[in-house]
């Protein structure tokens, strides 16, 4: 079939992993054109995921009739991932799922208007919780995986995992409250996407402007989403009150202790410490000395003990 016929789909990057044969052909936009980049039955490597990813690359192209494939593709690696005696290592099956998290909040921050892109994220959420519950060790390739785009998404997923950590080491277990508490993560940084504003770099750099635009993303994000009838209510408040400290020092509102959501506080904490990994450079370990600092009396002493033996637990594994 001539090119100009064809109907291309675009695919996440999140989504593809390097060890498995795909049974779909893979395009990429170069110049206005689609040009094959890997036919079907290759894979993809390691190290050509990495280079795509790295110019920041979020999306490659399939032609329309081979969705099915895809999607047969996505489920596969899933399923796989998912299951506990996989041959597949402990890291790959993170990366999968991490992958496939990051892809679905892509979708919801795109078009969080679409209820079956938010329902598909709230059920990774839910499977997501069950995955670290069973897999505790998958927390720490979860957070080496290297945001090399500062992107939105994979931030989320690396809060949720990080917030399930906490959630767990302060022996927090009912469902409802993890899943809401993961898929809040997902999408605590939703007013991100509607401003125009250069996030990555430290909220040292920001200007007057700059912060004051910063400081409304929470209020921004909620407001947006908070008449679809598909969100959850907690989501919306996660998103709002994320960046609330229960001294009173935070945004929008300055909120005490006692008005914010325990889910929240915990995305809070979260979100402080991979802000500083995701958009401003720092290694994991640089960036817990620096949270912990900042940190103190802001937020409970028992939350901050909690990411402290998270992130202590993660350089054992």
């Amino acid at each position: 079939m001539p090119e100009l016929q064809q109907k291309f789909l675009p695919v996440r990057m999140s989504t593809l992993r390097g060890d498995d044969r795909i049974n779909f052909d893979v395009y990429l936009p170069l110049r206005g054109k689609q040009v094959l980049y890997i036919r079907k039955g290759d894979n993809f490597e390691g190290e050509r995921l990495v280079r795509l990813k790295a110019k920041k690359l979020k999306k490659l192209y399939i032609v329309e009739e081979d969705e099915p494939n895809y999607r047969e593709y996505v489920q596969t690696l899933l399923t796989s991932a998912y299951d506990p005696s996989s041959p597949k290592s402990l890291d790959l099956r993170a990366d999968i799922i991490q992958g496939a998290n990051q892809g679905a909040t892509e979708d919801v921050l795109e078009s969080p208007e679409n209820e079956m892109f938010y329902n598909i994220a709230k059920e990774g959420a839910e499977k997501f919780v069950k995955f670290l519950q069973e897999e505790p060790n998958a927390m720490a390739p979860i957070t080496r995986i290297a945001n090399l785009d500062g992107n939105i998404a994979h931030h989320g997923v690396t809060v949720a995992t990080l917030a399930l950590g906490v959630a767990a080491k302060l022996g927090l277990q009912d469902p409802k409250f993890l899943q809401m508490l993961a898929l809040g993560a997902f999408l605590h940084d939703f007013g991100h996407t509607i401003q125009k504003l250069d996030i990555n770099k430290p909220l040292a750099d920001f200007g007057p402007t700059e912060m004051t635009l910063y400081k409304s993303h929470p209020r921004l994000g909620a407001e947006h989403v908070q008449g679809l009838k598909h969100f959850d209510s907690v989501v919306v408040q996660i998103i709002m009150q994320h960046e609330e400290k229960t001294n009173g020092s935070g945004y929008p509102k300055g909120l005490k202790e006692s008005e914010i959501r325990d889910e929240a506080v915990i995305v809070g904490i979260a979100n402080g410490l991979d802000r500083l990994v995701a958009f401003e450079g720092k290694s994991i370990q640089e960036a817990a000395k620096i949270f912990y600092v900042d940190a103190m009396g802001k937020y409970p002493l028992d939350h901050l003990n909690a990411l402290r033996e998270v992130i202590k637990s993660q350089n054992t594994a």
